[in-house]
């Protein structure tokens, strides 16, 4: 086992130097905090994982709302899309910590322990060396909460019910978060990008889980999270919901990226 999965990103999603990062972070997160708070802790959160001058400003939505709560977090769970290596099931990192220019997390390696004895997860070094979906949430995390352990799974082709089992091992309470990593649809018109994101995130706030990948990339894990919030009765808010268009690039061909919040019944309200 290596020590430490480095940083692969930083410098190219996101500022690659720790002072930089530091204020971009900030920046984004003391902006989102005037427009949107929750009154309790979530248990489940869905972001983007694009460039943060595309889509830092829509993830830091629902970051700031997890501020308040720094303390009682001590483990998340964070999901994402593989993007570069094939992966049948769920991958775990073959490693003790992921690093950023913000520093080192730790994995926890008893839950990790937990999960490989389901058939579904694997232990993958090169699924994780180079794949941004996970890595880019990261410096968030670090800036908004205290210490906290990381269980990192890259995921790759999954059933619902595979991820709703991982997700269900790990549940735990209010110290576990669980984080979702995905953007919505990939290089549609703007025009039509919008009607598309907003009947995907529809479908999300009343728990479907149809999700395809066209909708979002992230559909795998995220349909294994609508399923166990559906069976836990969690409720769903819509953070912020915009694309490419909006942030950073052209109308030609945009990403869309949504921010979800999933608070337990009794937080609900």
């Amino acid at each position: 086992m290596s020590a430490v999965r480095h940083a692969a990103v930083a410098g190219s999603f996101y500022p690659g130097q720790h002072d930089q990062l530091m204020r971009t972070v900030d920046d984004l997160i003391v902006d989102a905090a005037r427009h949107q708070s929750l009154p309790h802790p979530p248990k489940a959160i869905i972001a983007p994982h694009a460039g943060y001058v595309y889509s830092g400003s829509v993830a830091a939505k629902v970051y700031a709302a997890l501020r308040p709560f720094h303390a009682q977090i001590e483990r998340v769970v964070l999901l994402g899309p593989t993007h570069r290596v094939p992966v049948k099931g769920l991958a775990l990192p073959d490693c003790e910590a992921f690093a950023t220019p913000l520093g080192t997390v730790p994995i926890d390696q008893s839950s990790c322990r937990r999960l490989i004895s389901l058939p579904q997860v694997e232990t993958s070094a090169a699924a994780h060396a180079l794949e941004h979906s996970l890595e880019v949430h990261l410096p968030f995390l670090q800036h908004v909460l205290d210490h906290f352990t990381l269980v990192p799974l890259a995921v790759g082709d999954a059933s619902t019910q595979e991820v709703a089992d991982v997700l269900n091992l790990l549940w735990g309470g209010r110290e576990t978060l669980i984080v979702v990593s995905s953007d919505l649809s990939h290089y549609l018109p703007y025009s039509l990008a919008q009607r598309v994101d907003h009947d995907t995130c529809e479908s999300i706030l009343e728990l479907h889980d149809q999700i395809n990948h066209q909708q979002a990339c992230g559909a795998t894990p995220i349909r294994g999270l609508l399923q166990v919030a559906r069976q836990r009765q969690l409720k769903p808010f819509l953070m912020d919901l915009r694309n490419s268009g909006d942030t950073a690039g052209d109308k030609e061909r945009v990403v869309g990226y949504a921010a979800f919040a999933f608070l337990e019944a009794d937080h609900a309200g």
